[in-house]
């Protein structure tokens, strides 16, 4: 029988907290999850791939042979 309170309790609380504008600390709750601001200052962790693979290709490209362009594809599909 107590159910029904308190179930209309927790649906008054859930319905003020979705619907209120109160102002959230977003620095505190920021230090209390423990997450760090993002200001860019981390390297991009896939740089090095970037030059690795760069370097492979340049490596195994043969400069006798011109590239291959949109033209010269579509002409061979016909």
């Amino acid at each position: 029988m107590g159910r029904g309170r308190a179930k209309a309790k927790q649906q008054k609380v859930a319905r003020r907290l979705k619907y209120s504008s109160a102002g959230t600390d977003l620095d505190r709750l920021r230090s209390e999850l423990g997450v760090a601001e993002d200001n860019g200052s981390e390297p991009d962790p896939y740089d090095d791939l970037v030059d690795r693979y760069a370097d492979l290709a340049e490596k195994y490209s043969s400069p006798d042979e011109p590239a291959e362009d949109e033209s010269d594809r579509s002409d061979s599909l016909r």
